[in-house]
């Protein structure tokens, strides 16, 4: 997290095993100089810790939510159901499926209770900072230049390596 400054970006993630996934999203939010908080709770094992991180976002000042969890994947469908903030879902990989049950788990909410869900496993992390960032630029000018430069210099950085020398 940005030192000395509130966080508008939430992280939720089902365990702690979900981290080294979730780097990516750290970094990423980072490198826009959004402030964010983590936390590690479980949609089944603490319900009332999760709704209530959710239900009280909006006045700790959170824009965003990105909830990350695999398996049985109900966090971002728990978060979402008890606050009108956008929630990201972010399926982790698992060992059984390869985050298949995650990635339905997450995806497949019932009506009324959205939760935009990003690719399986760390470019589904990374994702979910950038359209966390996407969402936060709708009122923040500073942060979508910042987003405009980002995409500007991946498209730089396609176009100088797109010629192929070839012998």
């Amino acid at each position: 997290m940005s030192e000395n400054r509130k966080p508008i970006v939430s992280i939720v993630m089902g365990s702690r095993s979900d981290l080294p996934t979730m780097e990516a999203c750290f970094n990423q939010l980072k490198e826009f100089d959004i402030p964010f908080e983590a936390h590690a709770l479980s949609a089944h094992r603490t319900p009332d810790e999760v709704i209530k991180l959710s239900e009280g976002a909006k006045e700790r000042g959170i824009k965003v939510i990105i909830a990350a969890a695999g398996g049985a994947a109900h966090l971002g469908g728990v978060l979402a159901s008890s606050t009108t903030l956008p929630v990201i879902g972010v399926p982790i990989q698992t060992s059984a499926l390869g985050g298949m049950d995650s990635l339905l788990s997450t995806v497949q909410m019932p009506g009324g209770i959205p939760v935009a869900t990003v690719a399986i496993g760390k470019a589904g992390a990374k994702n979910a900072a950038i359209l966390a960032a996407q969402m936060i630029t709708l009122s923040d000018e500073t942060l979508a230049e910042k987003l405009d430069a980002f995409k500007k210099s991946m498209a730089d950085k396609v176009k100088a390596d797109s010629v192929i020398e070839v012998e």
